[in-house]
């Protein structure tokens, strides 16, 4: 399974699409073990390129701080699960959290 989440310096990006980087972690479902991880820059921020992107990076899931409802539903047709208001702060811990069904989410941070 692979996850995008967008980062700065290392953290959780409340803002999807104005992030440094996305860090890639890739985890298997089974064991809840994170296997790989990488930070990606991502192309210019622009309607619908990040779903089209991350979509051909073979990503499963994108947690996130906050998104649009454009783009959570571009990515619903890249067969990409989102899940916006993330508490979390720290990417590789965010997926254990999620892997064990225990990933709390408030509200999305985002309003367009």
């Amino acid at each position: 399974m692979k996850f995008a989440i967008p980062t700065n310096n290392g953290q959780l990006c409340l803002h999807f699409g104005h992030c440094e980087v996305f860090t890639f972690i890739e985890a298997d479902e089974k064991t809840k073990e994170i296997l790989n991880k990488e930070e990606l820059t991502p192309p210019p921020h622009e309607p619908g390129v990040l779903p089209a992107w991350l979509a051909e990076k073979s990503v499963n899931v994108v947690i996130a701080g906050g998104m649009g409802s454009r783009a959570q539903q571009l990515f619903a047709e890249q067969g990409i699960k989102v899940i916006v208001g993330s508490m979390e702060t720290i990417p590789e811990k965010m997926v254990v959290l999620y892997l064990n069904n225990a990933l709390e989410s408030g509200i999305n941070a985002c309003d367009h």
